[in-house]
């Protein structure tokens, strides 16, 4: 039987748990950074949890394991976003975007459509939302037409972020946890991904005519590396990124430990680049610097709602909702759409996370189904809405978009995106 204290403690936990992930969605208004509620959030959860009178050992044991999966994302994407961040410091993406000449609005769509989908598999969705919108500043003056072109970036970055399981956190998520693996996964989702991106682009290229008109007036910027170090970090950059699941099938340890495996490579080869410069020289072409300018609010963000989402697993509320949620749905395609479509709402991490602690794999094992349709529907439901997904929200800040403009404008092409990737899925699933 459980002690009434402990019924009190979840009652308490469940409250503290909403209340925060309220704060989170409501960032903007309450003027208070995500990061911060998050925090809170985690660590009152786990506070009230050992103040409940249950065995304080255990508590700390179960906090203890929690934090050796947790620190494996946390120090994941600290690498990834430091190796990103060198690159970009050694005009590294300059490479590609020296590379685009075209103005026909048709064909630059197309062109940035499939730039954002397959550079997103390689690094990540945000990283690619936020070089693709830099780029469409250099190619397009009409803010209207820039703005259309952003909200397909946005819709075919998170599409391409979910066959890889480097390209959106919550495919890291589930590949850490051993519900996917590299292969298989990239196998069953990059054609789904690949309607789920070409059918928005598809209807948007079919209204598009004439031509862009670059921005006039505004000098070409000027680079802060030779053509030597820009060829040799982004080369090096994108080598170390798809040698970590190579490193991962062949030692069997953790994805974070040939993510800093390969950092420790680009900050010894960046060393010995620059070995001739003063550090005043260095200035931002340094990893110490390339570490200060990474997104660390965004790291402690993830610490916090994954603690949250730990102390409700550790105290059988998970449990309870997986409960409910089969005896209420049961069929795992309505189930993932439905978790697709509330990621578009609620943020995409603590939805995966809460399902990996409802599920085990014992219920569900490494690539099945379920999984790989999570996997899909978590990372393309969020472009439903701008503020459904990290690359939404980075689109949104850095070209100032209109929650209204994108709901009237884009939702709809990625939700059609969405469902026809979805279909896709079951009908390969199906017949394969």
């Amino acid at each position: 039987m459980v002690p009434c204290s402990l019924i009190m403690a979840i009652a308490i936990i469940v409250t503290i748990f909403i209340l925060g992930y309220a704060a989170i969605t409501l960032e903007h208004s309450i003027k208070v950074n995500k990061a911060a509620s998050a925090l809170v959030t985690g660590i009152l959860c786990w506070t009230v949890y050992i103040l409940s009178g249950v065995d304080a050992h255990g508590v700390n044991h179960a906090l203890a394991e929690h934090m050796g999966e947790l620190s494996g994302i946390l120090f994941f994407l600290l690498g990834a976003m430091v190796i990103v961040e060198l690159i970009d410091a050694h005009d590294g993406f300059d490479i590609i975007t020296a590379r685009i000449t075209t103005t026909s609005k048709r064909k630059l769509l197309w062109i940035v459509a499939t730039l954002a989908f397959f550079l997103s598999a390689l690094l990540d969705n945000l990283t690619t939302t936020i070089v693709i919108v830099t780029l469409l500043r250099k190619l397009i003056a009409d803010r209207d037409d820039r703005l259309l072109f952003t909200g397909v970036t946005v819709i075919a970055a998170n599409a391409g972020g979910v066959w890889s399981p480097m390209g959106d956190v919550t495919t890291t998520m589930l590949w850490i946890g051993g519900q996917i693996s590299v292969l298989p996964t990239i196998v069953a989702l990059i054609i789904p991904s690949l309607v789920c991106s070409i059918v928005p682009v598809l209807a948007v290229s079919l209204r598009l005519q004439g031509v862009v008109e670059a921005p006039a007036g505004k000098p070409s910027e000027s680079l802060t590396s030779s053509m030597f170090e820009r060829n040799a970090v982004f080369w090096l950059g994108l080598g170390v990124l798809l040698f970590v699941p190579v490193f991962k099938t062949i030692t069997h340890l953790p994805p974070f430990m040939g993510m800093l495996f390969g950092l420790g490579i680009m900050w010894v080869v960046t060393e010995l680049i620059h070995s001739e410069k003063g550090e005043a020289e260095k200035g931002v072409l340094s990893v110490n610097h390339a570490i200060r300018k990474i997104d660390t609010p965004s790291i402690l963000f993830f610490l916090g709602i994954l603690l949250a989402i730990s102390a409700l697993q550790s105290t059988g509320v998970l449990t309870s909702v997986a409960t409910w949620l089969e005896s209420k749905v049961g069929d795992v395609v309505v189930l993932g759409l439905i978790i697709g479509l509330l990621s578009a709402v609620l943020d995409n991490v603590p939805l995966v996370a809460a399902v990996q602690g409802m599920y085990s794999l014992a219920d569900y094992p490494m690539d099945d189904f379920f999984w790989q349709f999570l996997a899909y529907t978590s990372g393309t439901g969020g472009s439903a809405l701008i503020v459904g997904s990290a690359a939404g929200v980075a689109a949104m800040g850095l070209e100032k978009i209109n929650f209204f403009w994108y709901v009237r404008t884009i939702s709809f092409l990625a939700v059609v995106g969405y469902f026809s990737g979805a279909a896709v899925f079951v009908i390969q699933k199906a017949v394969f």
